[in-house]
């Protein structure tokens, strides 16, 4: 029996045009001179190859994610910071995609958990017009980009469904551009936009979609909770925003500091491991004014009784300011309520470090969210 070579597919074309081939150049060089191609070059500085038959999303997120300059949550091969495949498993269980694939809702989580700013379009719930319209707008800009999930047979390609990033358009023609993460198999290639249009509106037990991948704006950046080890700073979430509330209605607190005992002395340990990261990075000239600031605060004054470093106590001190103010209505006292309110108010705060205390809530909060969908994604 004769072996049957597996290295690459023959691009079916029609409908596919691939990019290096004669008429694939020409299209690319009239959608650059009409600027539809801007995302590309990033893109291809960040192209991967998906490690696993079922990982062509996560292969995806990888190359936007690196195109956009996102900062992953640890060192890639203990060596630098570059996303690939595996380092997405904080947010999902690899060998699940591994066998099952990576469904559209819960590649849109994954990408919003890892630190992407993300917007999800379900196919059953827009329209062609919409879809055309984001192409054109990311694919006229580098900041951000689009990752589509669709099905291979309705373009004639082997397989069933696919994730690739959306690399270019060309408006005479209405193609767009798929930089196939897949490029064992496939190169590089356009494609009718109404084409891969049908393909994502293809429903064979999952429902599939486009998303559009830009950076999160930036803000004080001295607690910056995707740089760590992401254990550690959900460690630290659930202790503040499930445990202490709880603790507070179930004790008989009398003053600030026997609130302020209650909370610091019972810090979840692997609070030292975010310590540790904070002081081995240094720090900034923004990072050094919000830390100048938070020694400056009342509540700070009042955590000296805390028998720790200056940075630990500066660090616990923005962690217990960026609590929702609902975490105190359990203490029984109201006049100890009305104290507690005052001294953790924010609008007395220096702007940086009121910016610094409200971007930290807003992670803690998303934290929050991200183990949710994490629980889901283990669970479903």
């Amino acid at each position: 029996m004769a072996w049957v070579s597996l290295y690459k597919r023959i691009l079916p074309s029609p409908p596919a045009i691939e990019l290096a081939a004669t008429q694939g150049k020409k299209l690319f060089e009239e959608a650059l001179q009409n600027g539809t191609v801007e995302g590309f070059f990033k893109l291809h500085s960040s192209c991967q190859t998906q490690s696993e038959f079922a990982f062509c999303g996560l292969a995806s997120l990888s190359m936007v994610f690196n195109a956009l300059a996102i900062e992953p949550p640890r060192l890639h091969k203990g060596a630098w910071r570059w996303w690939d495949d595996s380092m997405f498993e904080c947010w999902v269980p690899l060998e699940k995609v591994m066998g099952k694939g990576l469904p559209f809702k819960k590649a849109v989580s994954v990408a919003r958990c890892a630190g992407g700013n993300v917007e999800a379009f379900y196919s059953n719930k827009s329209s062609i017009d919409d879809f055309r319209k984001c192409v054109m707008s990311c694919t006229s800009n580098d900041k951000s980009h689009m990752i589509t999930s669709y099905h291979r047979p309705t373009l004639s390609q082997t397989g069933r469904g696919h994730y690739s990033p959306i690399g270019g358009y060309h408006a005479g023609r209405d193609m767009v551009l798929i930089l196939d993460v897949a490029r064992f198999k496939y190169p590089s290639h356009w494609i009718p936009l109404t084409l891969l249009w049908k393909a994502m509106n293809t429903i064979d037990g999952t429902t599939r979609g486009f998303m559009i991948i830009s950076k999160l704006p930036k803000t004080p950046s001295l607690l910056n909770i995707w740089s760590c080890r992401y254990e550690s700073w959900l460690d630290v979430a659930n202790y503040l925003m499930d445990d202490v509330p709880v603790n507070l209605q179930s004790s008989n607190v009398t003053n600030v500091q026997e609130v302020l005992s209650l909370i610091v002395t019972s810090f979840p340990t692997s609070f030292a491991e975010i310590i540790k990261w904070i002081e081995l990075r240094g720090h900034t000239g923004p990072e050094i004014k919000v830390l100048k600031q938070v020694r400056e605060t009342e509540l700070f004054k009042h955590m000296i009784m805390v028998d720790r470093s200056q940075i630990w106590r500066e660090v616990q001190t923005i962690f217990l300011l960026s609590l929702p103010p609902q975490t105190w209505s359990g203490i029984k006292d109201e006049n100890l309520l009305q104290e507690i309110y005052s001294l953790f108010s924010l609008d007395d705060l220096p702007h940086l470090l009121r910016e610094e205390v409200l971007n930290l809530r807003g992670e803690l909060d998303r934290l929050k969210i991200c183990q949710k969908e994490k629980y889901n994604n283990l669970s479903d």
